[in-house]
């Protein structure tokens, strides 16, 4: 089997959506839905001897990157990751360089975990939404118990064992009314890599048409300003923030990284853990099923016209006040799975967090382009 013809992330789901912990704005949770009573919901050996060859083969670069989502895949045990790596390296051809990523709650993990995670070079995306009482209004346990505690002693550990650590905070409607204090304490931890992730539940009988701990696109563009501002006079060369960066690489004449940001998308599929093969983690759903991998060969069901109309079906639905916008090309409309608004003219597809978004890169382009300027001056043969 070739490799594609295009790189691709895949968000592999072991464990499908269970998880020991139960947010409350949890979006995957409920895929348990989609799963006969008495499912394991344990990806098995059968699978991954069948996905992890396909993976590494119709992986295009040198660098074969395996990305490990849920639910909550620690729950497996560290003899399942220890598995997995051996089949790995049972697969891999020549010298070509294999790349785990797991994204974790972090309230399971340990010393032994966090060493083999070091010692097999895994990059660890941690979730975080701030300090203790922040971070405690939504993410709980199935008992509604705190996890805070678990979370930052995970953190540490793998801080510990000098583990590459991105944490993920999830923005909500309480957190983003504190920005600079949720960004203060990201600091005093020392997070060298850190993302925020606007919380937007649609639900049509509201009000807002959203839930009342969805980020209000106003405070979400307020809550990124002020981050930026202080991130600037701060902490520039010591942090990175994935929307910062992603902005930067405008002024790099660099195509966006983020899915998100991307003129199309469809290149960040899901594999459940039973082989189901879904366009996104935001559509895992009956209508976008593309396949299993049990019946249809992955490097089929990347390459199929359905993935690719998923992807192109992006742009092909920007409105035209997106289309016109001035930082169009710092956003490209973002997730679809937030255009559910109409434009002031009717036009259906407006994002939701648009006001927001617009907020922010009108006010960090400034930046963006004194340092466009300083790079071309230094790159002249790349203008």
């Amino acid at each position: 089997m070739p490799a594609i013809s295009h790189e691709f992330q895949i968000l592999a789901k072991p464990t499908g959506s269970i998880c020991n912990l139960s947010c409350q704005y949890c979006y995957y949770l409920d895929k348990e839905r989609l799963y006969p009573k008495g499912e394991t919901f344990r990806m098995s050996n059968e699978v991954l001897e069948s996905y992890i060859p396909q993976h590494i083969e119709a992986s295009p670069g040198e660098a074969i990157n395996f990305s490990w989502h849920g639910g909550e895949p620690t729950i497996l045990g560290l003899d399942y990751f220890r598995n997995t790596l051996k089949l790995q390296r049972k697969h891999r051809a020549g010298n070509r360089r294999i790349v785990n990523g797991i994204q974790t709650n972090g309230t399971l993990l340990d010393e032994e975990w966090c060493r083999f995670f070091a010692e097999e070079g895994f990059y660890v995306g941690l979730s975080l939404d701030g300090p203790r009482e922040i971070h405690d209004k939504h993410r709980l346990t199935k008992d509604g118990k705190t996890t805070y505690e678990e979370a930052i002693r995970g953190y540490n550990l793998l801080r510990k064992h000098n583990v590459q650590t991105e944490l993920l905070c999830v923005v909500s409607a309480y957190n983003a009314q504190f920005p600079l204090r949720v960004y203060r304490f990201f600091r005093k931890i020392g997070a060298q890599y850190l993302t925020f992730l606007p919380l937007v539940e649609p639900q049509p009988s509201a009000v807002n048409g959203v839930s009342d701990i969805s980020v209000p696109p106003e405070t979400w563009g307020r809550f990124l300003c002020t981050i930026f501002d202080e991130w600037v006079e701060e902490d520039v060369e010591r942090a990175k923030v994935q929307i910062f960066e992603e902005a930067l690489r405008i002024a790099f004449r660099q195509e966006h990284s983020l899915c998100i940001f991307r003129p199309t998308c469809g290149d960040v599929p899901v594999l459940e853990h039973n082989g189901d093969f879904y366009p996104c983690d935001n559509f895992v759903d009956t209508e976008h099923l593309l396949g299993n991998l049990k019946k249809t060969p992955l490097a089929t069901l990347l390459e199929d016209p359905k993935l690719k109309r998923f992807g192109y079906h992006k742009l092909r639905n920007l409105p035209r006040c997106c289309r016109e916008c001035k930082v169009r090309e710092m956003c490209n409309g973002e997730c679809p799975k937030n255009r559910f608004l109409q434009t002031p003219d009717g036009e259906p597809g407006l994002n939701y967090l648009c006001a927001g978004y617009k907020r922010f890169f009108i006010h960090c382009r400034p930046f963006v382009s004194e340092v466009a300027a300083l790079w071309s001056k230094r790159n002249p043969e790349k203008r």
